[in-house]
């Protein structure tokens, strides 16, 4: 016992001499990084800080809009609105542009790189996309589905959930997405807060080897669910399941009777996107509300200087469009910028612990975009796995969803980026809807366990208890000026 004692004792002083070691160290960006990055000069931080509405205006500007709004923030507290007057659907910045005869080149470019976790693949050219999402657009238009209407989609990682969120963002339909993970009783709840009248899902899906059978979940979510008037079901194998007739479809007969153009509902730049559901510490679920121009605009912005996305990327997030990185960073933000992205259904380890480095390997991958959670796990199941693969095309790291301790962050940047890869530690929650504080991998230089500063146009201080600001010591972090991708409130509860 006292020998166990002493050597855990050692592994922790050990530990603790690493960390302290690696929180002192600083790592400023390479100049062949800098000189190519789409942030590369300071003065954006001068420019954003002296006028943040203009700086976020001027970003905004970068994408679609029917009509341009006549005010950039009207901030009455505790409401703001972002860009007022404005109307846009943030479809035609997702899609539409990029299959224009201004942007032709795209229009047979990569946007989505699918595999699943049997193996199986798919590649989506923006003009496929474009294609599907007016179809089924058009499909649930056909099923009745209108303009403020919410839309349920409880899917796995497959490319009918981006069409289905697309879809809805075409109609005007506000979507929630239900984590494929969750349970019948999470779907109903969900449902029921929002009054969805529709729900996607699947006949089923795959984890670590097993099926998850979506449909069967889901219905004895529905149950219970009256406002629910139709379901459209995405088949994705060869599921057993049921099927009510009236108020069952099958995805496939849908879009094979459904015309190919579906002209986009012309929204206000505050009209809801989508809702998404967060459990917080009360253990019910309360929707955050996002609005189309301002959560556009927001995820545009960062994921064009945080990721500094090129052309020539290939970029991959391994959220779930079940949580809000999914939103923001499997869809909106990647789609918005033009973006190949690479999107997998399974799990890391499934069917070995390298599954994620082949993925990499196999189709390029130039900036990567993961959890702690999952670092942490490479590096407990060893860097043989992400030594096997040629990794040499990385060239941005980002890190998501939780602090990332020091030991991590080296480990991520030595074994998975080489030493070469620029690390973008990202702050942010459901309810900010974009990144908040962030390094911009050309112009910051990064310490290990740390998100740095906030990102242009965002403002931020440490508060003690009487909001006085703090100059040394902790306190709270507060958001100290509207920024526009912020939640607008808590769906159907308004105080």
């Amino acid at each position: 016992f006292m020998a166990t004692r002493s050597a855990r004792s050692s592994r922790q002083k050990q530990q603790t001499i690493a960390t302290l070691l690696h929180e002192n160290r600083t790592f400023k960006p390479a100049a062949v990084f800098t000189h190519q990055a789409n942030a590369k000069s300071q003065t954006i931080y001068q420019t954003a800080a002296k006028n943040p509405v203009k700086f976020w205006e001027k970003l905004a500007s970068e994408l679609v809009w029917r009509k341009r709004w006549r005010k950039g923030l009207q901030w009455n507290a505790p409401d703001a609105k972002w860009f007022v007057g404005g109307k846009l659907n943030v479809t035609e910045s997702c899609l539409d542009r990029h299959i224009s005869r201004d942007a032709a080149c795209r229009r047979n470019k990569a946007a989505l790189i699918w595999e699943g976790e049997p193996g199986d693949k798919r590649v989506l050219t923006y003009w496929d996309l474009f294609r599907a999402v007016n179809k089924f657009g058009n499909a649930l238009r056909k099923l009745g589905i209108k303009k403020g209407d919410r839309v349920a989609i409880y899917l796995p990682m497959i490319p009918e959930l981006v069409i289905s969120v697309l879809a809805c963002a075409r109609i005007g339909a506000v979507h929630s997405v239900v984590f494929g993970g969750f349970s019948p009783e999470a779907l109903r709840d969900r449902i029921n807060d929002a009054e969805a009248k529709l729900l996607i899902t699947a006949d089923g899906g795959y984890r670590r080897g097993q099926i998850i059978p979506l449909k069967h979940d889901a219905d004895v979510a529905l149950s219970d669910c009256p406002s629910i008037e139709s379901v459209v079901i995405v088949k994705r194998g060869d599921f057993l399941l049921r099927v009510k007739e009236g108020r069952d479809y099958w995805y496939h007969r849908l879009m094979q009777e459904a015309e190919s153009y579906c002209k986009p509902e012309v929204m206000n730049s505050e009209d809801p996107l989508f809702i998404l559901y967060t459990s917080g510490t009360t253990g019910k679920p309360k929707g955050i509300l996002h609005t189309c121009g301002g959560h556009m605009t927001g995820v545009y912005a960062t994921m064009k200087y945080v990721f500094d996305v090129k052309d020539q990327d290939v970029y991959w997030c391994t959220a779930d469009i079940g949580w809000v990185t999914g939103h923001s960073y499997v869809v909106y933000g990647p789609l918005a910028c033009g973006a190949t992205q690479v999107i997998y259904e399974g799990a890391p380890d499934w069917p070995d612990q390298d599954r994620f480095w082949q993925i990499v390997e196999d189709y390029g991958v130039s900036i990567f975009y993961t959890a702690p959670t999952a670092i942490r796990a490479f590096m407990k199941w060893g860097r043989q796995w992400p030594d096997k693969h040629d990794l040499s095309t990385l060239r941005l790291l980002g890190s998501v969803g939780e602090p990332i301790n020091p030991e991590a962050w080296m480990w991520y940047r030595d074994v998975v980026g080489a030493g070469r890869c620029p690390i973008v530690d990202t702050w942010w929650q459901t309810e900010t809807g974009h990144i908040l504080i962030t390094p911009l991998p050309g112009l910051t230089t990064t310490k290990p366990g740390s998100a740095t500063r906030p990102f242009p146009g965002i403002s931020a201080a440490i508060l003690d208890e009487n909001g006085n600001e703090v100059k040394e010591g902790g306190g709270y972090l507060a958001i100290t000026k509207p920024w526009p991708g912020m939640l607008r409130g808590i769906w159907g509860d308004r105080k």
